[in-house]
């Protein structure tokens, strides 16, 4: 999942403070001046893979929660916010997804909510660190519950070298990313949107969290990724949720397409009818989501305007690319 960008860590610890006697706190730095705090019962796990240090802690408030190099990646109180809007949204879009590639999605979220639509078929993971995925196996089976179902394959490599190597094949791919430095820095780059773009098919869909819009680090991180992806698929909008425990509780994720609209070609009578049951999404929200504050709406259109796209932009309805020969090669620049 997520969190943001770097230089919050010049401050941020994987810390436990200790205030009165026996009362432990775990804090983050959202920006050297603001800071979360969640009072911690205990501390469930912690060690160090190959590519990051992995933590779990138990807390009164948010159930158990997972951390990544000292940045929150989900808690169980909210996580299923983060989870159902990735997922859900795509879903009620595409008629017929068949076959998902989730990129990062290490604790298992975003493929519990996958693995309830019986038209999926398929669903290729691809998850750079297998220690996390042991990790939540094993401490975080609120999200990790999915992974034996029979139409999910892991592959322990990088994405960014996964995706090059596929064309045409997938309905949906969810970019299930942590935040764009560390071992998910390759995951926010303009060859790696390209790639997605190629390894879809014809009427694929792309769904990445998005950073958050309200802290100035953050902001950039989100209009950097947002101006890649736009310069790479015809249709691109950003929608919103709130969750708690992200920086400022407001976060963006991206919907990337060949070929449908998020709002106008959405199935909801047909999502209805699938019965699944959220907490969090449903499709009047689905359609609220994508109408954003004007604050919001200015940082992307900035970047849409820059000098050097290859677009005609306009936020409500997608970009329209110079041609189909530039997509395909990736967009790069």
């Amino acid at each position: 999942m997520l969190v943001s960008e770097k230089s919050r860590n010049q401050t941020n610890q994987k810390e436990i403070g200790r205030g009165d006697l026996m009362d432990l706190w775990f804090s983050e730095f959202h920006t050297p001046s603001v800071k979360l705090a969640i009072k911690v019962s205990k501390q469930l796990y912690s060690g160090k893979s190959d590519f990051q240090q992995i933590d779990v802690f138990e807390s009164p408030e948010f159930g158990r929660f997972l951390t990544l190099d000292g940045y929150m990646m989900l808690t169980q109180k909210d996580e299923f916010i983060y989870h159902e809007m990735m997922v859900h949204v795509p879903m009620c879009v595409h008629p017929d997804a068949r076959k998902a590639l989730v990129i990062g999605a290490g604790d298992g979220g975003v493929v519990r909510e996958l693995v309830r639509y019986d038209s999926i078929e398929h669903i290729d993971v691809v998850e750079i660190d297998e220690e996390v995925v042991e990790v939540a196996k094993k401490y975080l089976p609120f999200t990790a519950c999915g992974f034996d179902d029979p139409r999910v394959k892991f592959h322990f490599e990088d994405g960014l070298k996964y995706v090059r190597h596929h064309e045409d094949e997938y309905d949906l791919i969810l970019v299930d990313s942590t935040d764009p430095f560390g071992p998910g820095e390759g995951l926010f780059t303009k060859e790696f949107y390209g790639n997605c773009y190629t390894a879809l098919k014809e009427d694929g869909i792309m769904v990445n969290q998005n950073e958050s819009p309200f802290y100035a680090n953050d902001a950039r991180a989100m209009q950097r990724a947002h101006k890649r992806i736009h310069a790479n698929f015809p249709i691109c909008r950003v929608y919103q949720a709130h969750i708690p425990t992200y920086p400022s509780g407001h976060w963006l994720f991206g919907f990337a397409s060949k070929k449908y609209h998020p709002v106008r070609d959405m199935h909801a009578a047909d999502w209805k009818s699938l019965g699944i049951e959220t907490k969090y999404y449903n499709t009047n929200l689905h359609r609220g989501a994508f109408a954003l504050p004007n604050y919001v709406q200015k940082l992307l259109e900035a970047m849409e305007e820059l000098p050097g796209n290859d677009t005609t932009t306009t936020l409500n309805g997608g970009a329209k690319h110079a041609s189909a020969d530039e997509k395909k090669n990736g967009g790069k620049s």
